[in-house]
């Protein structure tokens, strides 16, 4: 499962929690991972995800998610992902909760295994 795949991927390549769920935070500086959306054609899987970068500070929020860019430009490396290109990122502070965050979405495409 590609959701798998990044999370442990994010997690190991990334010195803050990485979860897929904002309620598991115990810090205010962690990485959010959501797929946002998946197709599949002639074998060959895709799928959008959303990964929100959260810090103390906007300046903190931004400088992790830059971070999370360079990793998932390295995500390429997996033996399942075939490409992982950057579709936007952009300040996406939470106006209700007033918490800092960057969100940064990805497009990959991958082989999907039997696992």
């Amino acid at each position: 499962m590609i959701e798998e795949i990044i999370l442990n991927y994010l997690s190991e390549a990334l010195d803050v929690p990485v979860l897929t769920e904002e309620a598991l935070a115990t810090t205010e500086t962690f990485v959010l991972l959501e797929k946002i959306g998946s197709s599949e054609s002639n074998g060959i899987s895709s799928a959008t995800f959303a990964v929100q970068s959260y810090g103390g500070s906007l300046y903190e929020a931004a400088r992790l998610n830059h971070t999370v860019k360079t990793a998932m430009r390295d995500a390429v490396t997996l033996d399942d992902v075939i490409s992982c290109k950057l579709n936007s990122d952009y300040n996406y502070t939470d106006e209700e909760t007033k918490r800092y965050r960057y969100q940064a979405v990805f497009d990959i495409r991958y082989y999907e295994k039997e696992r």
